[in-house]
């Protein structure tokens, strides 16, 4: 992708440069250096022109593009009508009104330019409000404006996708490129044991996903033989259907943000439904290890949540009652630190400032 944007950058300016070259010595004056100079330096000037518009409309998708043909369209169509009109007014009126013929060019300029204007504004702020259906392009109401989500295949791995589409909120909303599962049934080939094993369980995942029975799993043919990188293929695919991205993988929301796509990340949407818990709230929990300090012991939530229970060293292997004392956001997720409610004594809470130890 990037070869190829780079030949046809480097394709128009060499014709830019041409371009200029042929109409700058083709006067009566023929060849000189001085032409031929400034020939060279318009057609780097409008080859630089035309690179600078493909860098400001990088991130101009194709529906927005139709979007804004539509819009000129209708504002051509409005800005004739206004001529006309305009027109009509003065043949009717042709022996009473009398206007200097320079100025009447310029009303009429004026008025075909305030039609398209017009026409386009309008095209453009009502799109949420047309329901109409062209190739490529559809517009629909701002009650079904909801974008679709590609889904790649680090989170196809990831079994919580199950849950999450059987929840009914990702219900007609889920695409899965073609392309995708070409390189799934490629990866179990692979000699890595890690990789086939990945690329099957998200083949099963797929499986399960088409026999939820509301969720109208959606797959999509479209393909760039060009391009290798399959995350490229993703951002290329989700620009084109204008569609989020939904992955597992933290390392490709920053690749997809330079491409102005919109990632959303199971991990961080886990995360943010863990249960927080209040200060003062007792809980139950299974003591598994000892912590860092002395007599602190470490448990785990359902959900994986660590909980530092203070006093709880004694307890390793039980079920105890514990008080929760604080909740720490931390980057790998939450922690809850708490005093054990059956302990022979309690100690302070300056240990929370040990919570990265106790990761460990």
């Amino acid at each position: 992708m990037h070869l190829t944007l780079a030949f046809m950058r480097t394709l128009f300016m060499v014709l830019s440069i041409l371009f200029m070259i042929t109409y700058m010595i083709s006067g009566p004056e023929g060849y000189t250096l001085a032409k031929l100079g400034l020939g060279i330096l318009l057609g780097v000037i409008l080859g630089s022109l035309l690179i600078g518009f493909d860098i400001l409309f990088r991130r101009f998708n194709l529906r927005a593009f139709n979007i804004a043909l539509l819009g000129l369209f209708f504002g051509y169509l409005m800005g004739q009508a206004l001529v006309l009109v305009l027109n009509a007014v003065l043949d009717i009126s042709a022996a009473s009104i009398h206007i200097n013929k320079q100025l009447l060019e310029v009303i009429k300029i004026s008025l075909f330019l305030f039609g398209l204007y017009l026409g386009t504004l309008m095209t453009l702020k009502a799109s949420d409000e047309i329901y109409v259906n062209i190739p490529f392009i559809k517009f629909s109401p701002t009650a079904n404006k909801k974008k679709d989500l590609l889904l790649d295949s680090s989170v196809l791995a990831d079994a919580r996708i199950i849950d999450m589409a059987g929840s009914g909120i990702l219900d007609n909303h889920i695409i899965i490129p073609r392309f995708l599962i070409k390189e799934l049934y490629a990866q179990i080939e692979l000699p890595d044991e890690m990789s086939r094993t990945k690329a099957k369980r998200a083949l099963d995942v797929i499986k399960k996903l088409e026999a939820l029975p509301n969720l109208e799993l959606k797959y999509n043919d479209t393909d760039f033989p060009e391009i290798k990188d399959p995350m490229s293929k993703m951002i290329r695919l989700a620009r084109l259907l204008d569609a989020n991205i939904m992955t597992a993988d933290i390392s490709r929301v920053q690749i997809a943000s330079i491409e102005g796509i919109k990632i959303i990340n199971i991990h961080v949407l886990s995360n943010a439904l863990k249960p927080l818990m209040q200060a003062g709230e007792q809980i139950k929990i299974k003591i598994q290890r000892y912590g860092k300090e002395p007599r602190q012991g470490i448990g785990y939530l359902d959900d994986g949540t660590m909980v530092v229970v203070n006093g709880g060293g004694q307890f390793i292997g039980e079920v105890i009652d514990a008080q929760v004392l604080s909740v720490k956001h931390t980057t790998s997720g939450r922690m809850i630190f708490c005093n054990a409610m059956n302990a022979d004594e309690k100690y302070p809470t300056h240990y929370e400032h040990d919570d990265d130890e106790n990761e460990q």
